[in-house]
């Protein structure tokens, strides 16, 4: 009965001994606290949905690690001011513009992380029209977007096929006269499908 007991407590013994080592050898290997961020880490919560920022949508956009897998879009420009700027600015592989109140109210350009990217020519969105792209009449001297492959709830009408300065720089088979954003080339061209 002793030696029963005895063995007992020295496999106790033992066992608090083995506890206690593996403890103490994890304190030792634990990793240290991280760093501060070095000049060189991404500006992440520097600036609400700064330039290279990805953002994740639910209720709202928030800012979010690109890394994560909530991320759906990055930040290409950062503009001060209301919505009354539009879009004004952001490249024109745009494909939505977040607009941002409060204190930081301005507007992101953003690009989605994956396809799809409507803001490509013939794709059918995008804050902009550019060459390449299809439109339809949504209503008296209105013309929208449509994807040019069908895909979207209303047909393409009309290809925009060149951008030039002036309407009288078209060519001859121009069905259709599309404002473009900005620029020297601010006339699309398009003929009918």
């Amino acid at each position: 009965m002793y030696e029963y007991g005895a063995a007992r407590v020295v496999r106790a013994v033992s066992a608090a001994f083995w506890a206690g080592t593996l403890l103490l050898t994890g304190c030792r290997q634990a990793p240290a606290a991280p760093a501060s961020p070095s000049p060189s880490t991404p500006s992440y919560g520097a600036t609400f949905l700064g330039a290279g920022d990805c953002a994740a949508r639910g209720q709202s956009f928030t800012e979010v690690p690109c890394t994560s897998e909530r991320a759906v879009g990055r930040v290409l420009v950062r503009r001060e001011g209301g919505r009354a700027s539009g879009a004004a600015g952001c490249p024109l592989d745009t494909d939505f513009v977040l607009y941002i109140g409060g204190g930081a109210s301005g507007y992101a350009c953003m690009r989605n992380l994956e396809a799809p990217h409507p803001g490509d020519p013939g794709m059918g969105g995008g804050p902009f029209t550019v060459v390449g792209d299809c439109v339809y009449h949504a209503g008296a001297e209105q013309v929208k977007e449509t994807p040019c492959d069908g895909s979207g709830a209303n047909a393409p009408e009309y290809r925009v096929t060149s951008a030039v300065s002036r309407r009288v720089d078209c060519p001859a088979s121009t069905a259709l006269y599309v404002e473009l954003p900005g620029g020297s080339a601010g006339v699309g061209c398009a003929r009918r499908l």
